[in-house]
C-alpha cells in the first residue's frame, strides 16, 4: 500500500519536530480549551483528511485540498494544526488509542489472562476491519521515514498492554516461559498481517478472519487447557 504514496509538499519541516508532533498537538489542545463547536471542527478535520490522505495518498493530499473539501478557509486549519504533518501524526495517535479503546472494553471484568489475550486479538481485527482508511495509512506509516517514529511509539504502547496478559498467562502456566516482548510482537505482526491480506486483499469477513488469527496466534503462543 505504500506505493500509493509519492513525492512530498515543497514545505520541509525538522524531522524531529515531526517525531514530537503528537507531543505538539496535545500542548495545542492544552493551551486552547476548544468549545464544542471547535472539538466539532476539528473532527471534521481529522475525519476528512483521514479520507483524503487514503484515496489520494498523503503526500498528493494538501492542506489546500482539505480545507478546500470542507468549505473552510485556510486559517480554520492552522488553528487547530501547524502543518499537514502535524495532523497526519494526530490521525495516527488518534487511531490507535481507539483500537487500544476497543481491546480494553473488550476484556474488561475477564479474569482468564489467555482469554483477555484472545479478546483483545478479535476486538484488533475487527476494529481495523471496520477502518478501511485507517488500515491503509497504517501500512503506509510503517514504510515511510517521517512517521516511522510515531508509529514505532504507539506500537510499543500496543506491545507493553499484550505483555501484561502474556506475563500473567506465563506465571500461571497457560503457555511456555518465553519472551512476553517478542510474542506480544508476534501477535501484532500476524494480526495486522492477516488482516491485510484476507481482508484487504480478498474481502473475506472479518469474524472468520478474526477467527483464524486467534487460533494461529493461540498455537504460535502455546496455549495449554486450563488445568
Amino acid at each position: 500500500m505504500a506505493t500509493l504514496f509519492r513525492s512530498g509538499e515543497p514545505r520541509p519541516l525538522n524531522r524531529r519536530l515531526l517525531v514530537d508532533a503528537g507531543i505538539i498537538a496535545r500542548l495545542r489542545q492544552m493551551s486552547r480549551k476548544l468549545t464544542p463547536r471547535g472539538k466539532q471542527r476539528r473532527a471534521q478535520l481529522i475525519a476528512f483528511a483521514t479520507h483524503e490522505f487514503a484515496e489520494k495518498g498523503y503526500h498528493l493530499t494538501s492542506v489546500a485540498d482539505i480545507v478546500d473539501g470542507l468549505g473552510v478557509g485556510k486559517g480554520v486549519f492552522y488553528w487547530y494544526f501547524s502543518s499537514k504533518e502535524e495532523l497526519f501524526v494526530e490521525i495516527m495517535r488518534t487511531s490507535q488509542r481507539g483500537m487500544r479503546r476497543r481491546q480494553q472494553e473488550a476484556i474488561a471484568g475477564v479474569d482468564d489472562p489467555v482469554r483477555r489475550i484472545e479478546l483483545g486479538i478479535r476486538a484488533a481485527v475487527l476494529w481495523l476491519a471496520e477502518h478501511n482508511d485507517l488500515r491503509r495509512l497504517f501500512e503506509f506509516a510503517r514504510t515511510e521515514g517521517t512517521f516511522k517514529e510515531s508509529m514505532r511509539s504507539g506500537q510499543a504502547v500496543l506491545v507493553g498492554d499484550a505483555q501484561v496478559h502474556l506475563e500473567e498467562a506465563i506465571a500461571q502456566g497457560r503457555i511456555p516461559d518465553r519472551d512476553p516482548e517478542a510474542l506480544a510482537f508476534a501477535i501484532i505482526g500476524v494480526s495486522n498481517q492477516l488482516t491485510n491480506v484476507y481482508i484487504d486483499g480478498r474481502g473475506e469477513d472479518p469474524e472468520v478472519v478474526a477467527d483464524l488469527v486467534v487460533s494461529f496466534c493461540r498455537d504460535g503462543i502455546g496455549v495449554t487447557a486450563q488445568g
